[in-house]
C-alpha cells in the first residue's frame, strides 16, 4: 500500500513494536477499520486476519455481544476508585472467571495486559514466600526463547535475548533453562527429550538451592519459541518437581488461555494444574486492555489474613468496562463452545497445513486447538534453518491479503476461535499462495 505524506511524518513521530520504521515503510500497513475475521486498509483493501490481531481477538473483530457490554457498563459506570473501594461488576468478573479456571484457581486480580499479569505473578510469589516463613526465596527459572512481556520483571523473565539485551543490566533473580526443542536433534525419541528438558528444572533448583527458587515460569506452548508444543508427561515432571521444593509452578497462559488451545485453558489441554496462571490477550477479544492474575484460593488468604494486603496496584486494575468485556467474552465462549470449536477447526486447520510438506520446506506443524506453527527449513535433509524464506514470506503474506506472524524460520496460523471450515480453507489457500510465491524469490 502507499503511505501518505501525513502519515509518513507521524510515522516518525512514534515507534512500531518490535520493528523499525525503515523496515515497516518497505512493506506498510496502515488498517482503518475490522469485522469478524478481516481487516481493512486506509485504502480499503481487506486482509484476512491470520492471527487474531496478535492472538487476542478471539471472537473477532467487533462482535455485537461485546459492544453490548460495553454499552451496558457505560451507561452504568465507567471507572471505581481504586484507592477505596473496588465495582459490583469486577467482582463479578472475579466470580465469572473462578468459574471456568482449573483446580481452585480462583483467586483472580483483573489487570490491563498481560504483562501487568505476569508482573504481579513476579511480586505475588515473592511476597506469598515472605509471608509464609520463606522469605529467601526468590529466584524464577524460565526458558529461553520464551517471551513473558515488556515490563522489566517480566521481561527479565523472557528467554529473548535480542529483546533485553539494549535495557541491561537485567532485575536480579532471573534464571533460564531450554525448552524441549532444543535438544531434539540429540534424542530419537520427542519423549525422551521432553523428559530430558523437564528434569533440567530440578538441576537448576538443586544447585541453586531450593530455599532461594521461588518459581518456575512456562508458557505451556512457547510462541516466540516457534510454537514449541511439550508432552504431558513434560509438565508433570516439572509439577512433581515443583511440588517437591515448594517451589510455585506459574503458566504463562496470555496466549493460551481461553479456549485457544481447544479447552478452557492449556492447564485443562495438557492435564496439569498450576499454582498461578496469568491471562490476557484473548480474554476481553482485543477489545479493551485486560489480563488477570488467577491463583490457588489458599495463597490469595495469606494477603486478607491478619490485615496483610498484597502490596501492589494499578489505577486501571479491575477497570469496569474491561471487567464487562471479559464477562462477556468468557460467557460467549462457554455458551458457544468455541473451545470446542477451537479445537475441531484446529485439527483440521493442522492437517491443511501438513499438505505444506509437499514443497520440500516444511520441518515440522506444531500447536493446538487454533494456535499453530510452520517451522522453514532448506530441505528436510539437512533441516537447515532457511529465514530467507520467511522473510519472503512476510511480503508475500501481506502483498496477497493475509496477516501471519513470521519470525522468519518459522511462521504461526492463529485465527479467531469462531472460525469456520469454509473460512479454514480460504485461510490456508492464501497461505499456500504466498509460500510458493516466496520461493520463487530466494
Amino acid at each position: 500500500m502507499n503511505v501518505s505524506a501525513r502519515h509518513q511524518d507521524l510515522l516518525k513521530k512514534t515507534f512500531l513494536d518490535y520493528q523499525s520504521t525503515e523496515e515497516f515503510m518497505a512493506n506498510p500497513l496502515i488498517v482503518s477499520r475490522a469485522e469478524g475475521l478481516y481487516y481493512w486498509d486506509v485504502e480499503g483493501r481487506r486482509y484476512f486476519d491470520g492471527i487474531s490481531g496478535i492472538y487476542s481477538t478471539f471472537l473477532g473483530h467487533r462482535h455485537p455481544r461485546i459492544e453490548e457490554a460495553i454499552r451496558r457498563q457505560w451507561e452504568k459506570l465507567a471507572f471505581a476508585p481504586p484507592m477505596h473501594g473496588t465495582s459490583d461488576v469486577t467482582l463479578d468478573f472475579v466470580e465469572k472467571i473462578g468459574s471456568v479456571t482449573p483446580g481452585d484457581l480462583n483467586f483472580v486480580k483483573a489487570f490491563s495486559g498481560g504483562s501487568e499479569s505476569m508482573e504481579a505473578a513476579i511480586k505475588f510469589s515473592r511476597q506469598y514466600f515472605k509471608q509464609t516463613g520463606h522469605p529467601s526465596k526468590y529466584k524464577f527459572i524460565s526458558r529461553y526463547h520464551a517471551y513473558h512481556g515488556a515490563t522489566m520483571g517480566a521481561m527479565a523473565a523472557s528467554g529473548t535475548g535480542e529483546r533485553k539485551t539494549p535495557f541491561e543490566p537485567q532485575p536480579p533473580g532471573f534464571l533460564k533453562v531450554f525448552a524441549p526443542n532444543h535438544y531434539r536433534d540429540r534424542f530419537s525419541d520427542w519423549d525422551e527429550c521432553n523428559r530430558f528438558a523437564a528434569q533440567q528444572f530440578e538441576d537448576v533448583i538443586i544447585n541453586e538451592d531450593p530455599e532461594t527458587v521461588a518459581g518456575v515460569i512456562i508458557e505451556p506452548i512457547s510462541n516466540t519459541g516457534g510454537v514449541i508444543t511439550p508432552t504431558e508427561e513434560y509438565f508433570r515432571i516439572i509439577r512433581d518437581v515443583c511440588d517437591c521444593h515448594n517451589v510455585l509452578l506459574i503458566y504463562d497462559e496470555i496466549i493460551t488461555g481461553f479456549g485457544r488451545t481447544g479447552a478452557m485453558f492449556a492447564a485443562h489441554t495438557f492435564g496439569v494444574t498450576p499454582d498461578i496462571i496469568c491471562g490476557s490477550k484473548g480474554l476481553s477479544s482485543g477489545a479493551i486492555p485486560l489480563g488477570a492474575l488467577m491463583a490457588r484460593q489458599d495463597m490469595g488468604e495469606c494477603f486478607y489474613e491478619q490485615g496483610e494486603n498484597f502490596a501492589h496496584g494499578h489505577t486501571y486494575a479491575g477497570h469496569p468496562l474491561a471487567c464487562a468485556v471479559g464477562i462477556a467474552v468468557v460467557d460467549e465462549i462457554v455458551e458457544k463452545r468455541l473451545d470446542e470449536n477451537a479445537r475441531e477447526m484446529g485439527e483440521y486447520l493442522a492437517s491443511k497445513l501438513e499438505g505444506l510438506r509437499d514443497l520440500g520446506v516444511v520441518r515440522e506443524v506444531r500447536g493446538k486447538g487454533l494456535l499453530r506453527g510452520v517451522e522453514l527449513v532448506k530441505d528436510t535433509t539437512s533441516m537447515e534453518p532457511f529465514p530467507e524464506l520467511g522473510k519472503a514470506l512476510k511480503r508475500t503474506a501481506l502483498k496477497n491479503g493475509v496477516i501471519l506472524r513470521v519470525d522468519p524460520n518459522w511462521f504461526a496460523v492463529v485465527p479467531a476461535l469462531i472460525i469456520q471450515k469454509d473460512q479454514v480453507d480460504e485461510l490456508f489457500d492464501l497461505i499456500e499462495k504466498s509460500l510458493k510465491e516466496a520461493l520463487t524469490q530466494v
